[in-house]
């Protein structure tokens, strides 16, 4: 079977959906093609004894306009689901007690987690000058302006629970933008915080930064995409995918249910991995590939945990982050039943637990068996359970869970500049670049729909 369109865009996860959502809108000719037999990528929700969980990411956060704007644009066909007021209280563990985490000025200052010198540095913050280094990790910036216990008891857990990652090791030019451009563009992260929030634009007015989902589950977005978009337009279910750069065109050829499928197309839209580029894009040369591949990504495990009735300690927020400097052996875990409504049958309760990570990559390699004995013996501790017997109890691995924006990322995005210059139409997108959250992925989906559109 041989087909051809003007714009082919390989990966029907959350970013290729939405590039192919407004392509579809703008009326022109393309292809979506994934490995996959379903679309959503990572993106999976289950229901199970009452329970509905998710198996990849388990929340989004309104971190752009574009967010809002897509479900503005979805209509009826994907119901957007805010978390509970709840979400607010997030949890520390600090000398294995669970301590609020500081929601601003005045209980940053009252707070035990940090040190009486770091509260004075805190105060101080917005009167510190500017960074130099455009490549500063994340965890010497927040040492510079914010103190050694605000990285250990503030960033570190934050960084585990959205990387799972080291923020020694992450360049906060890349991983966090955000609070890159806050301190290069007002001189602090407070000030600059304060400042934004007075914007006055009605567009971003709508990155409201509240947590959310989907009635139903976050699958429902993808299956709303893929619905409003046409089944037409996807070929799911292609293994083996191998792209090649002939005379101008791209040309993939895969096996779609033992049958051959080759697809041309003029413009080539890629939201894979960097993981995926050697085997799907042959023709890239190796310099831009090792570049490209280059990138870690950490490796996580999640344990999905449905409690008929609940005993142990209040879920009564949006959950608890470990400090690496506390030697659990879970990075955190999430209140999911709390969050939303309809996520665990009355008088239960549905919890999200996380382990492995950057810095705990041993953990990656146990059986299943042994990290069920890990989950059990520190659920039950932090938590407070007297009798651990959940009625459901689901371990999902990610071995490229998410990727870790390093020094390296400065070569990594001059390497796909000189990739889109060399092979015309080409248009390289994907977690690889531009953010890892859910938020991040529907901006760069809107982008490229826009470039390839041009």
């Amino acid at each position: 079977m041989e087909k051809h369109t003007d714009i082919l865009v390989v990966g029907a996860g959350l970013t290729g959906l939405t590039a192919a959502f407004y392509i579809n809108r703008k009326h022109k000719d393309y292809m979506v093609i994934d490995q996959n037999p379903q679309v959503g990528g990572v993106i999976r929700s289950e229901t199970e004894n009452g329970f509905t969980y998710e198996t990849g990411p388990n929340t989004g956060v309104l971190g752009n306009p574009e967010v809002e704007e897509l479900f503005e644009d979805l209509g009826n066909a994907c119901q957007k689901v805010e978390a509970s007021k709840l979400v607010s209280k997030r949890y520390i563990l600090k000398n294995a007690k669970w301590c609020a985490m500081p929601m601003g000025p005045w209980q940053a200052i009252t707070t035990p987690l940090f040190t009486l010198g770091d509260k004075f540095r805190i105060l101080g913050e917005p009167f510190r000058s500017r960074g130099k280094n455009p490549n500063e990790s994340l965890a010497d910036m927040v040492k510079r302006r914010m103190g050694k216990s605000f990285l250990q008891y503030a960033i570190d857990p934050f960084i585990l629970g959205v990387y799972a990652g080291d923020p020694a090791k992450l360049v906060t030019k890349y991983a966090f933008q955000k609070l890159y451009r806050l301190e290069q563009d007002y001189g602090s992260f407070i000030g600059g915080s304060i400042k934004k929030k007075k914007a006055t634009d009605p567009r971003s007015k709508k990155a409201t930064r509240k947590v959310f989902s989907v009635k139903g589950g976050l699958s429902k977005l993808p299956e709303a995409l893929y619905e409003a978009c046409g089944k037409e337009h996807f070929i799911l279910n292609a293994q083996g995918l191998n792209i090649s750069y002939e005379e101008g065109k791209y040309r993939a050829v895969a096996k779609v249910n033992g049958e051959t499928v080759v697809v041309t197309a003029n413009k080539l839209v890629t939201t894979i991995g960097a993981h995926a580029y050697r085997d799907a894009l042959p023709f890239v040369p190796r310099p831009q590939l090792e570049k490209i591949q280059n990138l870690k990504y950490a490796k996580v495990l999640q344990a999905v945990l449905g409690f008929e009735e609940w005993d142990g300690r209040p879920l009564d927020g949006f959950g608890g982050l470990i400090p690496f400097s506390e030697k659990r052996d879970i990075l955190g875990v999430m209140f999911m039943s709390t969050l939303f409504e309809d996520r665990a049958p009355q008088g239960g309760a549905l919890v999200s637990v996380f382990v492995g990570g950057i810095r705990r990559e041993d953990l990656f390699d146990k059986s299943d068996k042994e990290i069920k004995k890990i989950v059990e013996r520190e659920v039950s501790e932090l938590l407070q359970i007297k009798d651990f017997n959940p009625i459901l109890f689901k371990l999902i691995r990610y071995h490229y869970a998410i990727p870790q924006y390093g020094i390296e990322s400065e070569e990594r995005l001059k390497a796909i500049d000189q990739l889109e210059s060399q092979f015309k139409g080409l248009i390289i997108g994907g977690n690889l670049r531009d953010g890892i959250g859910m938020s991040d992925r529907i901006k760069q989906g809107t982008q490229l729909a826009e470039r390839a559109c041009m």
